[in-house]
């Protein structure tokens, strides 16, 4: 049944509006907000709600929440009444900026834009999170005034269909809520998720509303047993404060029941109290949990948000501690001022600082990891990869990590060193060689904890691998190590097309680009990019795909492995196989990490061309033995520019410098590059593996005799197996 707003009611509901907006705002402007009213009543008095309401007490009602529970301002309250003028009704955005003024015309065009990205179910697309996430860089108000928007949806959402309740609340509960989160609106984020909650699972939600109330007299006695003594004491002491018991939110309790796989009953933190501190000054905070503590017996839960808050400007110190009857109490510390900024986070910060919106330094810490993920991503970047980077931001929990001179780097919970060199400078990132955690040397790949003090140790030699990519955790360094890969394929690729080029040029002979899409798709590569890539790589032969030879050799039936290794002369490069085999494609054995100089044997490989091994590899005489038909004889030449990988095994004492000396060993010779170090310290030895790229096996022989001279290391030599890695 739908209802019309009287004049009456109009004045009534304008006035309660102007109330909310005097009490909550630091100045108002009342006729722009009279004016904004008056707008959006005329151009929505037409249009009805699911519910039979008048359209108009959504924008209302947002705007009350922008007012009263966020407290924003003026600008924003009028941007939240027109906030769908321009995309339900004829009013323009020009009009909105003639008669409102540029700033609420941005607000509104924002939150118009970011409502855009949802319709049509298109949020699975990354490039809708990009422009969802970029348009609020300019103005947060947008982000803020939107939050309102939706927390009102929710409010309302009993009128809608199930499976669109079903629908806007996953939506909710996976964007909306990290969000408010991430921004250090609390109060929106615990509504947002209950509410989320209530019509995604309705029959867990009704059942662990009901066991709350259930329990709600027995807990708030108790709660009020605990605080009284406390209440008395803090009196004493003259402070200042406000106590009380906190809600648990279901959601919160929902969601520790399940990573814990317990019961509602045995949810230790159900009872939980609150102390503000009136007085602004951090100090007291402290008092009061060493007053708590002396009342109560702590247990080792707690955590210092004051003097390192979470990345959202959260603060508070959270303490539990065992109350009367043995019970679990968990208490929460703040002053007023950090309490606001836990309740409505960027918009009590923008309170406190009484800057601009669009100006204020400091305000832009609440976006940067906005451009981390968004601005840096490559255009071809895979979507998943941005969407998984978006939704770790979202969710990421974190840990404290410091740096040598003792400034604090927060990271994601699973980062490496490799993260924590990428989030100082990405060059440090890209020249990373090896970490020091807390004084002792650890592979690249360890997982950091909170409290760790990490020192990197970098070579102008060094340069990320697809390997980290394996144990990065921070957008920044995947996006970083990505586009290193990605230029030194555009320097293969550009390398690939030269050779094409000059082939053709050479035959005089003609192909368009149709053509080279044909031939990369017989040749099973993924695009002409790939086709090229292989060229410039050696992996592809020109002359084999242009003019190929079909000459064939007689089979010959004995062959020995001792015959072959004869064949095996110094050199650089690649290997020339002779026969009915000349062209096959040619991989390197992971197995023994062939190098030029190695007495070498091939083995033919069904489907995957010739693998090349080295005489004395295991795994070849175990192959020779059950296919000797399948050996081939294989020779090394050679061809400028190959690199092979090659493993050393090294040991020595863990002394200061140690890994330095080492890395610049090997790097000062002949400018040579470090692929990976991978290094263990134990009661004052370091035992590992460096894999370097070498020429051939004279190149390793050096290297290893050169490692054999640095002072603390006693043990250096080649493994016998080892990743392989052909580039």
């Amino acid at each position: 049944m739908q209802t019309q707003i009287t004049e009456i009611k109009y004045n009534q509901l304008l006035n309660e509006l102007l109330e909310s907006c005097r009490t909550h705002i630091h100045s108002v402007n009342e006729d722009l907000i009279r004016r904004s009213f008056r707008t959006s009543f005329e151009a929505h008095k037409n249009d009805y709600r699911a519910s039979g309401e008048p359209y108009f007490l959504h924008p209302y009602a947002v705007a009350k929440i922008v007012a009263e529970e966020i407290s924003l301002d003026d600008y924003s309250v009028a941007a939240a009444l027109l906030h769908d003028v321009v995309e339900d009704t004829e009013i323009s955005l020009d009009f909105i900026a003639k008669e409102f003024g540029k700033t609420v015309a941005e607000i509104v065009d924002g939150v118009t834009k970011i409502g855009g990205v949802f319709k049509g179910h298109e949020i699975n697309q990354a490039e809708n999170y990009r422009k969802l996430l970029l348009s609020m860089v300019r103005d947060l108000r947008v982000i803020l005034v939107k939050f309102a928007d939706r927390l009102h949806n929710m409010r309302t959402l009993q009128y809608m269909r199930p499976e669109k309740q079903r629908r806007i609340a996953r939506e909710t509960l996976e964007i909306y809520a990290p969000f408010a989160n991430r921004f250090g609106l609390g109060k929106v984020k615990w509504e947002l998720e209950d509410l989320s909650f209530k019509y995604l699972n309705k029959e867990a939600y009704a059942e662990l509303a009901k066991k709350v109330s259930e329990k709600r007299n027995q807990r708030e006695k108790y709660i009020q047993k605990f605080i009284q003594p406390l209440k008395d004491k803090l009196k004493q002491e003259g402070i200042k404060f406000e106590i009380a018991g906190r809600a648990k939110h279901l959601y919160s309790i929902y969601r520790k029941m399940i990573k814990l796989n317990t019961t509602f009953e045995n949810i230790y933190d159900l009872l939980a109290i609150r102390i503000i501190i009136e007085d602004d000054n951090p100090n007291l905070c402290y008092t009061v949990l060493g007053i708590i503590n002396q009342m109560y017996k702590p247990i080792d839960r707690f955590k210092d948000y004051i003097s390192i808050p979470k990345k959202n400007n959260y603060q508070s110190l959270h303490n539990t501690v065992l109350g009367p009857e043995g019970k679990v109490v968990e208490i929460q510390i703040r002053t007023r001022k950090m309490h606001e900024i836990a309740e409505r986070g960027v918009a009590a910060h923008w309170k406190y600082k009484e800057a601009s919106f669009t100006s204020d330094k400091e305000m832009e810490e609440w976006v940067n990891w906005i451009r981390d993920v968004f601005e840096t991503a490559s255009k071809d970047e895979a979507t998943k990869e941005i969407l998984a980077s978006f939704k770790m931001n979202l969710y990421q929990e974190e840990i404290y990590i410091f740096t040598p001179r003792g400034d604090l780097l927060r990271l994601p919970v699973g980062s490496t060193p490799v993260d924590f060199a990428y989030n100082i400078h990405s060059n440090i990132g890209e020249h990373c060689i090896g970490a020091k955690v807390n004084g002792k040397i650890v592979p690249l790949n360890s997982l950091l904890r909170s409290g760790d003090q990490v020192e990197i140790i970098t070579s102008k030699n060094q340069h990320p691998n697809e390997s980290w990519l394996q144990f990065v955790k921070t957008h920044k360094a995947k996006n970083q190590i990505r586009k290193f890969i990605n230029r030194q394929d555009d320097k293969i690729v550009e390398q690939g097309k030269q050779i094409w080029d000059k082939k053709l040029k050479k035959l005089k002979l003609i192909f368009t680009d149709d053509d080279i899409q044909k031939l990369s798709n017989k040749l099973k590569f993924n695009s002409p990019r790939d086709f090229f890539k292989a060229i410039g790589e050696g992996e592809l032969n020109p002359d084999e795909i242009i003019a190929p030879k079909v000459e064939k050799q007689e089979e010959k039936n004995e062959l020995k492995i001792d015959k072959f290794v004869n064949h095996a002369r110094q050199g650089a490069g690649g290997v020339l196989v002779e026969g009915e085999h000349k062209g096959f494609d040619i991989h390197y054995a992971k197995c023994c990490n062939p190098i030029p100089g190695d007495p070498v044997i091939g083995f033919v490989t069904i489907g995957k061309g010739i693998t090349i091994h080295r005489k004395d590899c295991k795994n070849l005489i175990t192959l020779a033995k059950n296919s000797p038909d399948r050996l081939v004889p294989v020779d090394w030449q050679n061809l400028k520019g190959k690199e092979f990988i090659a493993a050393i095994s090294i040991k020595g004492e863990d002394n200061p410098g140690i890994l330095k000396d080492v890395s610049n060993s090997i790097t000062n010779y002949k400018d040579t590059n470090i692929y990976s170090v991978n290094i263990n310290t134990k009661e004052g030895i370091f035992h590992g593996v460096i894999t370097v790229y070498v020429n051939d096996l004279a190149h390793l022989e050096h290297l290893i005799s050169r490692l054999k001279k640095v002072k603390g290391v006693f043990l250096a030599e080649r493994m016998v197996t080892g990743k392989s890695h052909d580039r």
